[in-house]
């Protein structure tokens, strides 16, 4: 029998989880932050399964730089930016936060991408992510960043889970999943749909469309697509949560990190978890604009396939930094005490009375 476990919430999932005015919890929860002594169980298959998969994707590399046509690697593209989307803008933002809504095509759309990106179901991807907001960085938290940079990022995958985030699953409201349609026939079907999806078609169609050798169209647009895109995912985990500032939130270990956003193009962090309902990736919208799930969510909103999305305030968001954040923001922050002169000289900023004093003698 495992030992008796009882989670601690340290995060919010949607707005109605909120408790203050500027919509946070009404505790410090970096008190809550924990990483009790655990006894690593090891799943080896999964070690060998990703050890098989970086080694053939350094292959995939090289394959793609030396021999593969150029429709292979543009293909390869396109397949990671549809996982992406499906992961993205459905299982995440759609399925886990309830962002926004989508009509059942769109729905369907979604579906069929998050099974071609092979990271566990609509369902279990859903459940554990909010297991992750709702206790995070505590012994309940899937990957909890308290234990470190590798087990944030895969190590959390190669052992079996702590029977806090067991348990702290089991404690979640899952009825919207349970109740639609999409996320249960998914479910069923999974195991039949994501081989063909995943691993056959990404294969195939490359050798049949424009006669790429089988080698090439194994490493390149399936092994090495596949292998990027749970990296992307598993780098919002580990530096996003490691690296950066917190403009928003300071007792949140996520971060904004800039070189994130850049290679897997999520990357502002802090904001998602002070607001994780929020559709947006961040409140800045030059960079919202090139964030692929971003796009395609805005894009479906004007053809009528995604509606209701939900958006924090700008006046939400300056009481909550000027509140809670580390003095990084760049509109509230500068003069928060614990944003010192020596970070305001480093990162080349300056306060608001030097600023105005500046333009008087300008």
């Amino acid at each position: 029998m495992p030992p008796q476990v009882d989670p601690t919430i340290s995060g919010v999932l949607f707005e109605t989880d909120t408790q203050t005015e500027d919509l946070g919890l009404d505790q410090d929860v970096s008190k809550l932050k924990k990483a009790g002594p655990k006894q690593y169980e090891y799943i080896w298959g999964n070690i060998a399964w990703f050890l098989f998969l970086h080694v053939g994707s350094l292959y995939g590399i090289y394959l793609g730089l030396t021999s593969a046509k150029w429709q292979t690697n543009v293909f390869a593209f396109l397949v990671h930016l549809m996982c992406a989307i499906g992961i993205g803008a459905g299982s995440h933002r759609l399925w886990t936060h309830r962002s926004f809504k989508a009509k059942t095509p769109l729905r369907v759309l979604l579906m069929i991408w998050q099974t071609m990106g092979f990271q566990d179901s609509i369902f279990e991807w859903a459940r554990d992510h909010r297991t992750h907001h709702k206790y995070a960085d505590t012994d309940a938290d899937p990957h909890n960043a308290e234990r470190g940079l590798f087990f944030s990022h895969m190590g959390w995958l190669c052992c079996k889970k702590n029977p806090e985030v067991i348990e702290g699953g089991k404690r979640l409201d899952l009825k919207d999943l349970y109740e639609d349609p999409v996320v249960m026939f998914q479910r069923k079907h999974y195991m039949k749909m994501m081989p063909l999806l995943c691993f056959v078609l990404p294969t195939v169609l490359p050798v049949y469309c424009w006669g790429e050798s089988w080698t090439n169209a194994f490493f390149i647009p399936t092994i090495l697509r596949y292998t990027i895109g749970i990296n992307v995912v598993w780098s919002v985990n580990s530096f996003a949560h490691h690296f950066g500032y917190r403009p928003y939130d300071k007792s949140l270990n996520p971060r904004e990190n800039i070189g994130v956003w850049m290679i897997c193009v999520e990357g502002f962090h802090n904001f998602h978890h002070t607001f994780p309902w929020d559709y947006r990736a961040t409140e800045l919208p030059f960079y919202n604009m090139l964030t692929p799930t971003i796009g395609f969510i805005e894009l479906m909103a004007k053809i009528g396939q995604a509606y209701d999305l939900k958006a924090v305030t700008p006046d939400i968001v300056k009481r909550r930094s000027q509140r809670t954040g580390d003095g990084t923001h760049h509109l509230w922050g500068w003069d928060d005490p614990e944003f010192t002169e020596k970070l305001k000289s480093q990162l080349g900023v300056v306060s608001h009375e030097a600023r105005a004093e500046k333009a008087k003698s300008g």
